[in-house]
């Protein structure tokens, strides 16, 4: 061990981050020690704050610390048009993109037979509902080119059969296997805008 013990723990917890390597943990960590001590406080309480405040939302399941999220409560989002995706991650992406006027639905999970993930392990009951009680609805499938994003697309292709809900995905433009949260914006709203047909 060449640093402190109390150092080496921040660093162990950078490291727990996405993308976070131990040469960039260990900048982090010397950055953070050069905090004000008032900002070390208001980072560790950000963060605590955050852990306990932010929930899914009650009607589509983005993260929010309201009981219904702002795009939700929006009422000039168009709520017949809704954005299935895996994660609450992908809305910030689509969001970013600034050109999607529809809702999201967050699944939170796909269907992964070899991980005991079925459907009812996942938030489709909910999209169900939704889509019920709505008058000529589209559901956009904006999940990934995996074997799992594959079987929860065509469960959803079955359970809306013959229900008169028109079905689309985005467009190959993406590359295979890739995490939305990870794809640049221009992609991200040509798939968005070339999306295809896969259900009448």
């Amino acid at each position: 061990m060449i640093y402190p013990e109390k150092l080496e723990k921040i660093i162990e917890f950078y490291k727990k981050l996405p993308g976070i390597g131990e040469k960039s943990a260990e900048r982090l960590a010397l950055a953070t020690l050069d905090f004000k001590e008032e900002d070390i406080l208001d980072f560790s309480e950000n963060i605590k704050s955050a852990r306990k405040n932010l929930h899914p939302c009650s009607m589509c399941g983005h993260l929010t610390d309201q009981e219904i999220c702002p795009i939700c409560s929006d009422n000039a989002r168009e709520k017949n048009l809704i954005c299935v995706i895996e994660d609450y991650k992908s809305v910030f992406s689509f969001e970013k993109v600034g050109n999607f006027r529809g809702v999201y639905h967050v699944l939170n999970g796909l269907i992964s037979p070899m991980d005991n993930i079925g459907a009812d392990d996942i938030n489709l009951s909910k999209l169900v509902q939704r889509v019920e009680q709505l008058e000529n609805p589209e559901i956009i499938l904006a999940l990934k080119s995996s074997i799992e994003g594959e079987t929860t697309t065509l469960y959803i292709k079955k359970i809306f059969e013959n229900k008169n809900v028109v079905i689309s995905r985005l467009s190959y433009g993406l590359p295979i296997g890739a995490e939305i949260d990870y794809i640049d914006t221009i992609t991200l709203d040509r798939a968005l805008s070339d999306r295809k047909q896969i259900s009448e």
